[in-house]
């Protein structure tokens, strides 16, 4: 489950919060065994890239998608061909997702007539690519494939870069 709007919502509405550390109660182990939605890898990114049908989706900011700056990786830039579509794009003022019809009224914009299927959505390590699947999903559209590897894997191997390496 996620919280939408996160802590503060949380706070925000009246939820109880502590800043005492609680051990959670033993409950029967979490049933899922492995991921069961459409994943991608680094082959599939590199042909989809190149494929005017299929779309690869980088959902961080706008900053590290154009090289500018790059906290994490040891490569600022992307992936060529890639469009940057922000996770944070998702949400409002507030912090909350936009509404399902705004969402989808984005995304169907953005994807135009290319199908679920055909799209790779990543970020720089897999974890906020999860948030456009879920924004995805809260929308009633079909969640494409992600790309876990993301950036971090992409750029760290020998594959093409935007801006290009110097």
């Amino acid at each position: 489950q996620v919280l939408d709007g996160g802590y503060q919502s949380a706070v925000a509405e009246g939820f109880p919060v502590t800043r005492e550390s609680t051990v959670p109660k033993k409950t029967s182990p979490y049933p899922v065994r492995e991921f069961r939605l459409p994943l991608a890898g680094m082959t599939d990114v590199d042909s989809a890239r190149q494929n005017p049908g299929a779309m690869v989706v980088d959902v961080r900011d706008s900053d590290r998608f154009n090289g500018i700056k790059e906290p994490i990786d040891l490569i600022a830039g992307h992936i060529p061909g890639a469009v940057n579509i922000p996770f944070a794009t998702n949400l409002n003022s507030e912090g909350k997702f936009l509404s399902p019809d705004e969402l989808r009224s984005k995304y169907q914009q953005a994807f135009g007539e290319i199908t679920a299927r055909q799209v790779i959505v990543h970020c720089g390590s897999g974890v906020t690519a999860c948030h456009t699947l879920l924004a995805l999903d809260y929308a009633g559209m079909e969640i494409p494939h992600l790309y876990v590897g993301s950036w971090s894997e992409w750029s760290r191997n020998d594959n093409p870069l935007e801006p290009e390496r110097k």
